[in-house]
């Protein structure tokens, strides 16, 4: 259930958020568009734990902070049986149900159970009908019903029907032929149904008749096949008084109907006992039993929470809506392969000088002559290793169909404490091949509360507008905020962040 499908009780107190009146529910009531982020640790499928954290709210016209949006006191983000849909570079990867929600270090988060993406199943597969009986001479279609042995139609095949005509022959035939040349030979062991008194009624008619007649069951019986008789059999019927052709026998026709073999419904007679005596034992030992609250199978056990920000946490993005929309990958494809390379080593030299690894050049040496009489070879140099850059993340999207590439740095500096420094670049290739850098973000581990680091979640296209931004996760000491950045036109402008009191802003560079 999507989030929009809560929107019908609340209603009326949308009334004291939005100005104006509502008076229509249906027509003014906005379609939400939830962006969260998902955080587990272990094998996604199976995750030890994990939490959904709601970032915002898209109401159709501004982004709302997710974590106070219509919260009483729980936030719309995370009614229960939300559900959320999982992207990996804008490809969904699950689906993630909300099943309650709670505090963690003031802040609201999400538990529930995580779902693969339902498969589609396939289309069973058409196979073309062949008619043996089509008119393959003639371009006009035309119907035909196909002639089964031992059918009226079929001239005859088990025995046929007289028309009075006394020859056996199918009715319009007239002409005794047989059967026809593409038609099914019968099939001696097909039941033939005969109408009880048959014989004795044979009997009665004429005598050109009642000799076809007679021959006409002869070969029934003898065909090996059984026959379906009503009631009694063709001699009991014929011997039977029900056989007369007097019109006063239709008394004892009714009486020739309660045959012994006859199977008769029976009404089992209630008890005439006013109540219901209680069952210590049940005769079923599989019997279901009803409890109070909900079966330990029941839909699946809620994952159990995560605490912290522990190193081996995960993160997707997760978008709950109540449209449809198609799948838009987020990643860039380079048209020559060697251009990533050479661009992602721009970045690291950008990302090395804003951390200060990068030693600064050796000055120049003077020129002086040499006054010994021998000349001694110079010795070969090699250039120093670069500095390591520690959990390096580099990604590149395409956050607009036709859009160029827009590339992504993290990584931080060995050692641990105050000599730990972070960096974060979003740049783009200019016209001349070289990196131009949108935003830089350095700060160090004793400076996070007031400058915190910036970690790239994924691209997320927020507004709905086909456009993707980018969200990242803004980690203080203790508290943590997200952001969203819109790159457009060689500029990347943060469009929202959540909880902006929490911790300080991000410094950009």
């Amino acid at each position: 259930m999507w989030i929009t499908a809560v929107l019908a009780g609340v209603a009326l107190p949308l009334a004291a958020q939005y100005p104006g009146q509502v008076t229509n529910a249906g027509k003014n009531t906005p379609t939400l568009r939830a962006v969260a982020v998902f955080e587990w640790t272990g094998d996604e499928a199976q995750p030890k734990t994990s939490r959904l954290v709601p970032v915002c709210v898209y109401d159709g016209q501004e982004l709302q902070d997710a974590d106070v949006y219509l919260a009483r006191p729980a936030p719309i983000a995370l009614y229960s049986d939300v559900e959320y849909q999982l992207f990996k570079d804008g490809k969904p990867v699950g689906l993630f149900d909300v099943d309650r929600a709670g505090q963690q270090e003031g802040s609201w988060v999400g538990f529930g159970k995580w779902k693969p993406m339902p498969s589609a199943k396939p289309r069973p597969t058409q196979v073309a009908r062949i008619d043996q009986y089509d008119d393959a001479q003639s371009d006009v279609p035309i119907l035909h019903r196909k002639h089964r042995g031992g059918d009226a139609n079929s001239g005859g095949a088990s025995g046929g029907s007289t028309n009075g005509s006394g020859n056996g022959s199918g009715s319009g035939s007239g002409s005794g032929s047989g059967p026809e040349p593409n038609a099914p030979p019968p099939d001696p062991d097909r039941p033939t149904l005969h109408k009880s008194g048959d014989a004795a009624q044979s009997n009665a008619g004429d005598s050109s008749t009642s000799g076809n007649s007679s021959t006409s069951s002869a070969q029934a019986s003898n065909s090996g096949g059984p026959s379906l008789h009503r009631g009694g059999d063709a001699n009991s019927s014929a011997n039977s008084p029900s056989t007369s052709s007097s019109p006063g026998s239709s008394s004892q026709s009714s009486t020739s109907a309660n045959d012994s073999d006859r199977p008769q419904l029976k009404k089992k007679k209630s008890d005439d006992g006013g109540y219901v005596s209680s069952v210590e034992t049940p005769s079923d030992p599989d019997r279901p039993h009803l409890f109070r609250g909900k079966s330990a199978g029941f839909d699946g056990p809620v994952t159990p929470s995560l605490l912290g920000m522990p190193p081996e946490m995960q993160q997707e993005v997760a978008v709950s809506d109540a449209a449809d929309r198609p799948e838009h990958i987020w990643e860039y494809a380079w048209a020559n392969p060697d251009d990533e390379a050479r661009m992602k080593a721009a970045m690291e030299d950008l990302a090395r000088t804003a951390l200060g690894l990068n030693p600064p050049p050796a000055p120049a040496k003077p020129a002086h002559k040499s006054t010994s009489a021998a000349h001694k070879p110079k010795q070969l140099t090699l250039p120093p290793q670069p500095a390591p850059l520690v959990d390096e993340q580099f990604r590149v999207f395409e956050l607009a169909y036709g859009s160029g590439a827009t590339m992504v740095l993290s990584a931080h500096t060995e050692g641990s404490g105050a000599e730990q420094k972070f960096v974060t670049l979003i740049g783009q290739p200019d016209l001349y091949g070289n990196v131009a850098v949108l935003v830089k973000n350095v700060t160090g581990a004793d400076h996070l509360d007031a400058t915190p680091r910036m970690r790239l979640v994924d691209a997320v296209d927020v507004l709905a507008d086909n456009r993707g931004e980018l969200l990242f996760e803004l980690r203080g000491a203790t508290e943590r905020q997200f952001a969203l950045y819109r790159v457009l036109r060689g500029d990347a402008t943060r469009i929202f962040v959540s909880d902006a009191d929490a911790i300080g802003t991000p410094a950009v560079q």
